[in-house]
């Protein structure tokens, strides 16, 4: 396991334990120290080498301390003096969704359950029902949270293995017997979780390259070792595969460790028909066993007849018809994003200041960003009511004047209420540049009712983007009731935007979404959600959701340049 990652959690259950004891104020606080830590790009040791720990969004003293001791000790004596007075299981049943501390705590105590295991049982067995408040709805929301925990606890956010992912290739590419490498799998194809990584290399010495891959600094255990391939373990619990192949094969072996599995049967079956056969070795002559291609991955694609494809696409979604027909999407790319357009600031909960913000943005390249901090309503994250949304609006003015390449959008993550109403008044979200409406509440509302909520806030006259338009978090919390053929229609009725968030635990729309979206005519806003500077290089994971939903640069807002995109919010 990383260091941040052991560090986040144990965060994560301290946190969890204070709200065992109903202590709001430190549960928070770890929790959103935990948060902090997740999604840092940087390795939280040599942040402390620098002694800038407590400069990490919601770590004071205290939370740096226990951070220092979990680096030095892999623990901390406050979690192991915690842990002691939890009866058994209690922190096992919290993992589930649905299951708060308090319920935890009463099935522990009520009916003993100390697993999950237990609690499935206690399910099927009606024992549940003796218990006020668990009724028949309640049993089938916990066993899909069974099921949805089993299928989770052996996958990993596509955002948290990107480094990860970078780490291996520049280590492999550093070997003289490497040729190529490349990661495949689902994460070439930009999935938004994998359950391992597969490492493709090319080589005429195998047993080399093989060996450089089971001694990278990350492997905490090797599985198996061939000699043209091999199984490890990361400190992360990841685990990571490695196939070598020799230059001749490189092309067809990356083609189909890619995959999809559906893409490469359609793919296969198609070749057979030509009179082809297909595999990681090369594209062969059936009649002969002649190979005819196989270096290079696009060659194999026209050969069979076909444009080649970028790896987004390979889902058996109509990709290889549109390939024969040479009617493929031109994905949008991330060289061609110019703005982000959802950024948080300590106006809110964010950790930095407007100008911070702006800065990264800068330094990435952006032309704009647009500032979205929490509205009124929200009050746990400090939400801006109407006095100080107009201090925010002079301080953004203030700098719009003294920054030079970069543009602040003056904007707002609206709450949308439970009548479908915005958070704050018209007279206020007149005066903004760009105004994103998001659910926050509610969540176990009927689909009924939650679409007539975001509809109701479709039709609201300021209103830019719907954020985070499904609520979900990725293996934390399952998207809400919606029904989003009627949004999609709402939105392009009333010219609103949709948009993607793509923090590594929403990406949200997620790719499926996106394309239908895109099919009513919808067109897609990309913001990082971002609480520090550093988040903004979330766009990268964004723009991966947006490929894989066959986004083209027009369905993009964000592609706009600074004054385009003010004259389209204007609805000019």
């Amino acid at each position: 396991m990383s260091a941040n990652a052991q560090v986040a959690e144990i965060l994560y259950e301290l946190g969890e334990l204070y709200t065992i004891k109903e202590d709001k104020f430190r549960s928070r606080a770890f929790l959103l120290a935990a948060q902090r830590v997740t999604s840092l790009t940087e390795d939280v040791r040599r942040i402390r080498e620098r002694g800038e720990l407590e400069k990490i969004p919601g770590v004071g003293k205290a939370i740096a301390a226990i951070i220092e001791e979990v680096l030095d000790t892999g623990t901390s004596v406050q979690l192991e003096e915690m842990r002691e007075g939890l009866p058994h299981g209690v922190r096992e049943l919290m993992q589930l969704e649905g299951v708060g501390p308090k319920t935890a705590m009463r099935l522990n105590r009520e009916l003993g359950i100390g697993s999950v295991e237990e609690l499935e049982k206690a399910i099927k067995e009606n024992k549940l029902k003796e218990l006020k408040g668990f009724g028949e709805k309640k049993e089938e929301n916990i066993l899909k949270s069974v099921e949805d925990l089993r299928s989770h606890q052996e996958s990993f956010l596509l955002g948290g293995v990107l480094p990860i992912i970078q780490e291996i290739i520049d280590h492999m590419a550093g070997s003289k017997s490497v040729l190529n490498v490349e990661i495949a799998g689902s994460a070439r194809r930009w999935k938004e979780v994998v359950r391992d990584l597969d490492v493709l290399a090319s080589s005429n010495d195998p047993n080399a390259t093989i060996d450089r891959f089971t001694k990278m600094p990350w492997v905490r255990r090797v599985l198996s070792k061939g000699s043209t391939r091999s199984t490890v373990i990361l400190e992360n619990r990841l685990q990571a595969d490695i196939r070598v192949v020799p230059p001749e094969s490189w092309g067809a072996a990356l083609q189909y460790f890619t995959g999809s599995k559906d893409h490469n049967v359609k793919l296969r079956t198609i070749a057979v028909k030509k009179g082809y056969k297909l595999s990681e070795y090369g594209l062969y002559q059936r009649k002969t066993g002649k190979q005819i291609a196989g270096e290079d991955e696009a060659e194999i694609y026209r050969i069979l007849g076909m444009s080649w494809m970028e790896p987004e696409l390979r889902e058996n979604r109509g990709e290889i018809e549109a390939a024969m027909k040479d009617q493929l999407p031109s994905l949008v790319t991330l060289k061609e994003i110019n703005g982000d357009l959802h950024v948080h600031t300590k106006w809110s909960d964010g950790s930095r200041s407007i100008k911070e913000m702006a800065e990264k943005g800068m330094q990435l390249g952006l032309k704009y960003i647009a500032i979205c901090d929490h509205s009124k309503s929200l009050g746990i994250a400090r939400g801006l009511d109407e006095k100080r949304m107009r201090e925010q609006m002079d301080e953004i003015d203030e700098l719009n004047e003294k920054l030079d390449g970069l543009t602040i959008l003056k904007g707002t993550e609206c709450d949308i209420k439970a009548d479908g109403s915005l958070d704050l008044p018209g007279s206020v979200l007149k005066d903004l540049d760009y105004v994103v409406g998001s659910v926050h509440s509610g969540f176990k509302s009927s689909e009924s009712q939650m679409t007539e909520r975001v509809i109701t806030a479709l039709h609201n006259d300021y209103i830019s983007t719907l954020g985070h338009p499904t609520g979900r978090l990725i293996q934390r919390r399952q998207a809400y009731a919606l029904n989003l053929e009627k949004v999609f229609e709402a939105a392009a009725a009333q010219r609103v935007m949709m948009e993607i968030d793509s923090f590594p635990d929403r990406l949200d729309l997620n790719d499926v979404n996106c394309r239908a979206a895109k099919d009513k005519g919808v067109t897609m806003a990309m913001g990082t959600d971002s609480h520090a500077p550093n988040q903004i290089e979330f766009l990268l994971l964004g723009v991966g959701v947006a490929r894989r939903g066959w986004l083209e640069k027009g369905d993009v807002i964000n592609t706009l340049s600074a004054k385009d995109l003010l004259r389209k919010l204007r609805r000019d």
